[in-house]
């Protein structure tokens, strides 16, 4: 993750990058919550996967971690926004984020092949 004129920004790889516009922490769920906005100008939407991988090792936490909520592409702009949860440990994750998030991210344990 790279600063440049005070925005936080991560490069997701061939031309695409993500700029954090939202970092909240929620202290009674244990979890940090940030919201991207991601340059794809001529490329497709990145996946899911291909976030979270990107995002936990700018992030410098275990990839069972980070969670995709939703990403939302604007039409016609090469432009998304992403919802992102973080949390504090693998148990917060099984209590708060619902299976069907979980499984659409690749599951807790995310096998790279």
């Amino acid at each position: 993750m790279s600063e440049i004129e005070g925005k936080k920004i991560i490069d997701i790889g061939e031309g695409v990058w993500a700029e954090i516009i939202e970092d909240r922490y929620n202290p009674l769920i244990k979890r940090r919550e940030l919201k991207l906005k991601i340059n794809h100008v001529t490329k497709p939407t990145p996946m899911r996967i291909t976030l979270r991988l990107t995002l936990a090792k700018a992030l410098g936490v275990d990839v069972s971690r980070v969670y995709v909520r939703s990403i939302r592409t604007e039409y016609g702009i090469g432009r998304s926004i992403a919802e992102i949860h973080v949390y504090d440990s693998k148990d917060k994750v099984l209590e708060f984020e619902p299976k069907h998030i979980i499984e659409r991210n690749g599951g807790i344990e995310l096998e790279v092949g």
